[in-house]
């Protein structure tokens, strides 16, 4: 495949010289735009001053940085905040359902401590006594794990996974664990709780990591981990309106964490803001000699190069890849994108995407193969709670044929070399997370039909082949929709480029105003 390297040349009059973008209706006269702001003003909730974080902002949607400043100078305790957030998903969480476990107790201990912590002088980093949530496929030591599935609800771990030990030992506070599909593929066990879209209860909330994106986006953490084997930071991220960093594969370590395909799988931050992802992934990143598919590279300092300027830094773009056979409003909203980036001083440079990235026959021989692996632990007497929809996706696994997986991995190894070519010469590509807004629930949310699938993502190739491939990408809020659901989009870099992402990404949220307004719940 031949790399065009031409430069585009962008209108530069959606960004004003302050640096704030023009109103959608401004950017619609000049034929970039749609008018949603009104629809946005009327569904959300947007910070009163120049700073997201502002003491004017309620306390549940500052950002952890704001946060994280506030208890070290002990202007608010971790344990006032823990209250404040368990009782705020007492009150919210029977309609939003995104947690599956409140560990109320354990939290507030968590809480006094660290709280002691700071007044005797021992300040951990910037997690210290912030609260975050879980998602429930992570390893948490004497808590209940059950991935979404009634075949592991007496699974009681002995041991914490890396990646929750690492924010432990940060100082984090966990108010508990979030919900997720079934297995952490797309059905729901019919018997536990599905989240609820806090922008439109009748919209989808994203796939495995919903719970994670729902408590994020309504404030019922601070930030909270997701897990991405196809999709599932970023369909949740979009869904839902966060921010969501899925790491190179081997960069932050999966050892107690339930697989779902091993060799797909990422785990990442979820959170409002790019900072705040940036701090959680400095902790959670880093080799783990309990998990040998993670790379000895030193975890960059993200944190200390986001104010860096993005002036002369190349951002990839195919226009047809990024807008055509996609939702209007997701188009216009990831041209403007483009454009805020080109006025921030970026090179924005012509690329050419592999031609069909349509790779659901190639994720999917994979990924049912190494989910059956992955549930291969459990016993017969076990295995028979699993739902009718999860049992289906498991038999579909085992009638994969070992030419079928061999073919699929060769096709693997293709799109991640052509992949790879794309990204060498640009810091960064610029696409959406998603093809559509959030869409109406999934009509059977406890089996897998693949027409509904298709129907409610519309055209997947934004999420499977940076799997496939194990790029790093980052989802950031980009707009909304005219009847008020969030638009995202993402960047996405070579390996180890999660500085690269998060700068661009940082950089962008500067500009523009989308990721202060939260749903009104």
């Amino acid at each position: 495949m031949t790399l065009n390297a031409r430069r585009i040349l962008l209108p530069q009059s959606s960004v004003r010289s302050e640096g704030v973008p023009m109103s959608r209706r401004d950017a619609l006269q000049t034929g970039l735009g749609i008018s949603a702001l009104a629809a946005v003003g009327m569904a959300g909730r947007e910070a009163s001053a120049e700073d997201p974080n502002a003491a004017e902002s309620p306390l549940h949607f500052w950002s952890l940085k704001t946060l994280s400043q506030k208890i070290r100078s002990r202007d608010v305790s971790s344990v006032e905040v823990t209250r404040h957030m368990l009782e705020r998903i007492a009150r919210l969480d029977g309609k939003l359902k995104s947690y599956q476990l409140v560990t109320r107790a354990e939290a507030l201990a968590t809480a006094e401590r660290c709280d002691r912590e700071i007044k005797d002088g021992r300040y951990r980093g910037p997690l210290h006594g912030v609260p975050i949530g879980i998602k429930d496929l992570l390893y948490t030591k004497g808590i209940a794990t059950i991935a979404g599935t009634k075949a592991r609800a007496d699974f009681v771990p002995e041991f914490d996974a890396t990646v929750v030990k690492r924010l432990a030992a940060a100082g984090a506070v966990s108010l508990g664990k979030l919900v997720l599909c079934e297995g952490a593929w797309a059905p729901y066990h019919p018997d536990l709780p599905i989240p609820v879209n806090p922008w439109d209860a009748g919209k989808w909330s994203g796939v495995s990591s919903s719970g994670s994106g729902v408590a994020t986006a309504a404030g019922l953490c601070f930030g909270s981990i997701g897990s991405d084997t196809g999709g599932s930071i970023r369909y949740p991220s979009a869904a839902n309106g966060c921010v969501g960093l899925k790491p190179t594969y081997g960069r932050v370590s999966r050892h107690g964490v339930f697989a779902l395909a091993d060799s797909l799988d990422h785990v990442g931050p979820m959170t409002r803001t790019v900072e705040d992802s940036a701090i959680m992934f400095e902790v959670m990143a880093g080799h783990d000699p309990l998990d040998p598919s993670t790379a000895s590279l030193p975890v960059p300092k993200i944190t200390g190069q986001l104010e860096e300027p993005i002036k002369g830094m190349k951002v990839g773009f195919d226009r047809d890849y990024a807008t055509k056979g996609i939702d209007q409003e997701v188009a216009t909203a990831v041209l403007e994108a483009v454009d805020v980036l080109a006025g921030l001083g970026a090179e924005i440079v012509e690329i050419a995407m592999p031609d069909d990235l349509d790779l659901v026959d190639v994720w999917v021989p994979i990924a049912l193969v190494e989910a059956v692996l992955a549930n291969n632990d459990l016993s017969a007497t076990e295995a028979a709670n699993f739902s009718p929809g999860f049992r289906e996706v498991l038999e579909q696994g085992r009638q994969v044929t070992a030419t079928d997986y061999a073919a699929a991995c060769r096709k693997q190894r293709e799109v991640t070399r052509q992949i790879y070519n794309v990204l060498a010469d640009v810091n960064c590509l610029a696409c959406p997370s998603m093809a559509k807004p959030a869409q109406d629930i999934l009509k059977h949310p406890t089996v897998f039909e693949l027409d509904d699938w298709k129907r409610i993502t519309g055209k997947d190739v934004f999420t499977k082949p940076f799997n496939l491939s194990g790029v790093p990408t980052l989802s950031v809020p980009c707009g909304f929709s005219r009847s008020g659901l969030p638009l995202s989009l993402q960047l996405v870099a070579s390996p180890w480029g999660e500085s690269d992402i998060c700068r661009v990404g940082h950089a962008y949220e500067r500009a523009t105003m989308w990721h202060r307004k939260h749903p009104n719940v």
